[in-house]
């Protein structure tokens, strides 16, 4: 039988270990970086780091469902992301664009659990 207790400490010792250890390597980059000058086309490319990153967190989660491609009306997380970009394009507007997206996700989820 196992001791809750330990556990417990087990994990904390566990997030305080990952703390620790993000804070070191941030803590590091920024006393260096007054030291460390990058070149400018770095400087530019890195600026499209976060789309970059961004859009390998979403595509995924839009056309994947239980490891299959599906690229069908059927799937409401690609029926909320079209309506998204489409509403992105027309109004330049973030909040806007978020909210009719996920109107548009959890309206085409509710027709689609309705309808089956």
């Amino acid at each position: 039988m196992t001791n809750p207790f330990a556990e417990v400490l087990t994990e904390i010792l566990i997030v305080g270990g990952m703390a620790i250890a993000t804070f070191t390597i941030r803590y590091l980059m920024f006393g260096a970086s007054s030291r460390i000058t990058l070149p400018p086309r770095l400087l530019s490319a890195l600026r499209y780091l976060p789309p970059v990153v961004l859009t390998a967190i979403v595509v995924p989660e839009v056309l994947l469902s239980d490891g299959t491609l599906q690229l069908s009306y059927l799937n409401a997380r690609l029926v909320g992301a079209i309506t998204a970009v489409i509403v992105c394009k027309l109004s330049q507007n973030l909040l806007l664009t978020i909210l009719v997206g996920m109107a548009a996700f959890l309206g085409w989820q509710g027709l689609l659990t309705v309808v089956n």
